[in-house]
């Protein structure tokens, strides 16, 4: 028995026919992240999008993204990010349940590995936070189920990235703390998986591996020096968060693409 959890992020899809920065074809890039996921062998049981699914809120937007979206095989589940109206992801996707008709976006993804989904967006500002009720919703969640890996998923990373500028418009550091106690008290939280950052960075966080996946679309460029906010090109990934009862929780960062493999042997 194995389950597999593909995690996918920061999409910030424009208006048809339209540039993201008059420079990214986000959408194109959905379409290959579509396409890749599609060909995945073991195929997904459910595929998670972290967040800035859009990159303005606008409805014509969402419209895009749907039919974007439209030809996964999978079930998907959408987190908000600080560029989703959550409003104008309601009425676009009045079919997912998941995003409820009000108040904040946090939900439970039940099987062999929990997802639960949190909503820190507080649109359209860029950072992100939690209130006292997402916390106590949070804790009762977990305490629900101690004995199932669970993995937490969130836009903004509750940890410092050392990418100054990101890092600005990250989590509120009030509530990331208080995140972190309620993490504390719950060991079976195998991962806490944002977005946001448009790159794999990984860190050891109140118990557990706290991590951030790459973007679809472009990436951050890496920078420790405190430099302007840059982008660049760098390969979109997703992440594959792969369980089976004897080896637990294991996480790959896999390149979108096509990369036909070739034996040693041969």
């Amino acid at each position: 028995m194995s389950y597999l959890v593909a995690q996918i992020s920061d999409f910030h899809i424009v208006e048809r026919d339209q540039l993201l920065l008059d420079a990214i074809d986000s959408a194109a890039f959905l379409r290959a992240a579509v396409d890749h996921l599609n060909r995945l062998d073991p195929s997904p049981d459910v595929v998670v999008a972290t967040g800035d699914l859009v990159n303005d809120g606008r409805p014509a937007q969402y419209a895009n993204l749907r039919e974007l979206l439209a030809p996964l095989h999978y079930p998907l589940r959408l987190v908000p990010g600080n560029h989703d109206d959550r409003d104008a992801l309601r009425a676009a996707f009045p079919d997912h349940g998941e995003v409820g008709t009000d108040g904040f976006v946090d939900y439970v993804v039940d099987g062999p590995v929990r997802v639960v989904v949190l909503d820190s967006t507080r649109f359209p500002e860029p950072g992100g936070c939690l209130d006292d009720g997402q916390l106590a919703w949070l804790d009762d969640t977990l305490a629900q189920a101690p004995g199932t890996p669970t993995i937490v998923a969130v836009h903004h990373p509750p940890f410092l990235t050392g990418i100054e500028y990101m890092d600005a418009m990250g989590f509120d550091p009030a509530s990331a703390a208080a995140l972190g106690e309620v993490i504390d008290r719950h060991l079976q939280v195998e991962r806490v998986q944002c977005g946001h950052l448009h790159r794999s960075i990984t860190t050891r966080w109140h118990g557990t591996t706290a991590a951030t996946a790459p973007g679809v679309a472009h990436a951050v460029a890496l920078d420790l020096q405190g430099g302007p906010a840059a982008w660049n090109r760098e390969p979109p990934a997703c992440v594959l968060h792969w369980w089976t009862p004897a080896t637990g929780l294991v996480s790959h960062v896999q390149a979108i693409g096509t990369y036909p493999a070739t034996r040693y042997q041969d």
